[in-house]
């Protein structure tokens, strides 16, 4: 596999990173701004890419910068919110055909750029507020989203297993924002959280494709123009000791009972024990031939899914499992045995060859698309560690059983949360 690499521009304003590949046909284009997550202000920035891709100044409407779009030989955009750690960050993304593919033309990179330009400096506007009914109809849609986690039984078990382990951290601040923040969310409020991210989130840019380096700094430099002002630091992790386990059961009309867990590694991206994390993560629960998929769901047959994953910013691992709900005690004594058992090196030289081959695997798979090299490439930027995707490969395949054994024994049950059924009957799921 090739050796990517981040050619990173310090621009006053933003970094820029350029990452040569002759791979796709395509240019990907990705504007990600990050600050720390807050209450205060969660829904309004998780409105705002609802809003923001409804239509701009110049295209004011959504089926007009749609045809936009089309124009430019059918690119795609899109923007979204999610949580990495303790941050916030807000990505616009745009994929569009290389140039160098389309007789007679010549400039389509920089028309992809002006179009972000458009979207982030240039938004549909009335009286220096954002549109009210446009606010109005997206507040709904919002709400619509945050209403349908409860429908998504696994989303929302996790959901409530975050909020009760992590409510006094900034991570437990819900990335989908709150329907209690709605009614106070107008025009005016949301365009002031839009120019405090204009003017103060960090700012990173990606460029992925057969372009040049200097073709993309001048094209930035010349087409991309934002009113920043000091932008803000990225937040690193806070972390808390798992000094005794929390039990919280909620119930509901549900046939499958959620058995999910919750433990601190306090081991992230950037610490030397990560790549052996992400080996432990393996054996436990990340790949069908793990601990809890063979045991817990195949042996025993205790649960219709068992799985593991881990949260790379935070320093959180995760356990989810569906189960009947009578067979709570027992799940949740196996569960805790898998751990357990890799604690005490009950490993196989197999398992230990096999879940490395599925993590190289997995990071090759990543890199095959160019939106996941981009968001590869970022998550160094968020976990404060530069590092090529060889330096990776060598990593995880440098772990040993006992790198294994010392990171299961570092891994601390925290908090257990069960949803289950009301009677313990069959209801509707």
């Amino acid at each position: 596999m090739n050796t990517l690499v981040d050619n990173q521009i310090d621009h006053q304003d933003y970094q820029l990173h350029m990452i040569p590949t002759t791979k796709f046909k395509t240019n990907t284009i990705a504007l990600k701004f990050a600050r720390p997550i807050e209450r205060d202000t969660i829904t309004n920035r998780a409105l705002l890419p609802f809003v923001l891709q409804k239509g701009t100044k110049n295209f004011p409407s959504e089926r007009e910068l749609r045809l936009e779009l089309d124009r430019l030989y059918g690119a795609k955009f899109s923007i979204n919110g999610a949580k990495k750690g303790e941050n916030h960050i807000i990505t616009l993304t745009l994929d569009l055909p290389n140039e160098k593919f389309i007789d007679a033309e010549n400039d389509l990179l920089k028309q992809g750029v002006q179009f972000l330009q458009e979207v982030v400096a240039n938004p549909k506007l009335i009286d220096q507020a954002f549109d009210p009914d446009l606010v109005a109809k997206e507040k709904e849609t919002l709400e619509n989203k945050i209403n349908s986690i409860v429908d998504e039984k696994m989303q929302y078990a996790n959901m409530r297993l975050v909020d009760e382990m992590c409510q006094d951290e900034s991570f437990g601040i819900r990335s989908h924002g709150y329907i209690d923040d709605l009614d106070s969310i107008d025009g005016t409020t949301l365009y002031d959280t839009y120019q405090d991210m204009i003017k103060h989130d960090r700012l990173d840019i990606y460029v992925v494709g057969d372009v040049e380096d200097e073709v993309v700094k001048q094209l930035f430099e010349s087409e991309f123009q934002l009113a920043r002002q000091n932008p803000v630091e990225i937040k690193e992790a806070d972390q808390a000791d798992a000094d005794q386990v929390s039990t919280i059961s909620e119930a509901q009309k549900v046939q499958q009972a959620k058995l999910h867990f919750g433990y601190r590694t306090k081991i992230t991206y950037r610490d030397e024990n990560y790549p052996a994390l992400q080996v432990f993560n393996g054996i436990f629960g990340g790949f069908p031939h793990s601990k809890l998929f063979l045991n817990v769901r195949e042996k025993h047959s205790l649960a219709y899914y068992a799985a593991s994953r881990f949260e790379s910013h935070k320093g959180l691992l995760f356990v989810f499992s569906g189960i009947a709900p009578e067979k709570y005690e027992e799940a949740k004594d196996i569960i805790m045995k898998q751990h357990e058992s890799i604690q005490e090196g009950n490993i196989s030289d197999d398992e230990l060859e096999q879940t490395k081959k599925a993590i190289i695997h997995s990071l090759k798979e990543t890199l095959d698309r160019s939106r996941g090299i981009i968001d590869w490439h970022y998550q160094q930027v968020i976990g404060g560690k530069q590092e090529t995707n060889q330096d990776v490969i060598d990593a995880i395949q440098a772990v040993t059983k006992d790198d294994v054994i010392k990171v299961a024994n570092l891994v601390a049950l925290d908090t257990i949360y069960l949803l289950t059924s009301e009677d313990g009957g069959a209801q509707d799921a």
